[in-house]
C-alpha cells in the first residue's frame, strides 16, 4: 500500500521540500519495487554505491547529477528521467536542490527499449499527440508494478473504471479532470494524485493532457 494522501491532488516536489544542508528520503512503499521520495538540499550528495537492479530516477523539481565509473555523468533538470545502470557505483549530487522519485527495477522486468540506460529522457516527449486519440505506452512491466505514460488529446478520456492496485498520477502536460469516488478533481502538468485499490475513477482531458501512472499491484 502506498504512503501518500489518496483522492486528492497534490505535488510530490511541493510536499517534499528540501531541508538545508540535508539529504532526506521517504519511502512510499517497500518491497523489491521500492518508490521512494528523495529531496537533496543545494550542495549536498549521496555516495556513489553498487547495485544489483537498475533505478528509475524521475525529477519533479530542480537539478541533480547522476554519476558513476564509466564517464557517467547525466545532469537531470525538472521532468526528465534515467534508468541507470546496474553493478557499477552509482551517486546523486545537486548544486541548486532537487526533489525526485526514485523506483527500483529488478533486472526481470520488463523495460521498453525507449528507456536507454544511461541516458536522460523526458516522460512528455515519449509519446505524441494524436487529434482525437489516446495513446498509450507501457514503460515498465512486471507481475508487481508497472509505469505507463499516456496523452489524450483534448476532450478525450477513460470511462470510469476500478483501480487493480494503489496508484499514483503524474501529470506531465496540460490540463485534466480526474473523477474519483464521483468528485472531479482538476489537475495540470507538475502535480499528483494518488487512488486506492478499486477505486472508481476516470480521467478527462480539458486540453491536450499527458501524465505517467504508477500502479502499484502488490496492494
Amino acid at each position: 500500500m502506498m504512503k501518500e494522501k489518496v483522492g486528492q491532488v497534490f505535488s510530490i516536489a511541493k510536499d517534499n521540500p528540501p531541508v538545508a544542508g540535508c539529504t532526506i528520503s521517504k519511502a512510499v512503499t517497500q518491497g523489491e519495487h521500492q518508490v521512494t521520495y528523495f529531496s537533496l538540499a543545494a550542495g549536498t550528495d549521496i555516495s556513489a554505491e553498487i547495485f544489483p537492479y537498475y533505478k528509475l530516477v524521475l525529477v519533479t523539481d530542480g537539478q541533480v547529477n547522476v554519476y558513476g565509473e564509466d564517464d557517467l555523468d547525466c545532469l537531470l533538470s525538472t521532468g526528465e528521467g534515467i534508468v541507470t545502470p546496474i553493478n557499477t557505483p552509482l551517486g546523486f549530487k545537486t548544486a541548486s536542490g532537487v526533489v525526485y522519485t526514485e523506483i527500483l527495477v529488478p533486472t526481470t522486468d520488463k523495460i521498453n527499449a525507449v528507456l536507454k540506460v544511461g541516458e536522460t529522457f523526458r516522460l512528455a516527449d515519449l509519446v505524441p499527440y494524436q487529434a482525437d486519440k489516446i495513446i498509450n505506452m507501457d514503460l515498465i512491466q512486471s507481475d508487481e508494478l508497472k509505469l505507463v505514460v499516456m496523452s489524450f488529446d483534448q476532450g478525450t478520456g477513460l470511462a470510469e473504471h476500478a483501480a487493480p492496485g494503489d496508484a499514483i498520477i503524474f501529470a506531465l502536460d496540460g490540463q485534466g479532470i480526474i473523477t474519483y469516488e464521483g468528485q472531479d478533481h482538476q489537475i495540470q502538468a507538475g502535480q499528483n494524485f494518488h487512488f486506492a485499490q478499486d477505486g472508481r475513477h476516470r480521467v478527462q482531458a480539458s486540453t491536450p493532457f499527458k501524465m505517467a501512472l504508477l500502479i502499484d499491484l502488490t496492494a
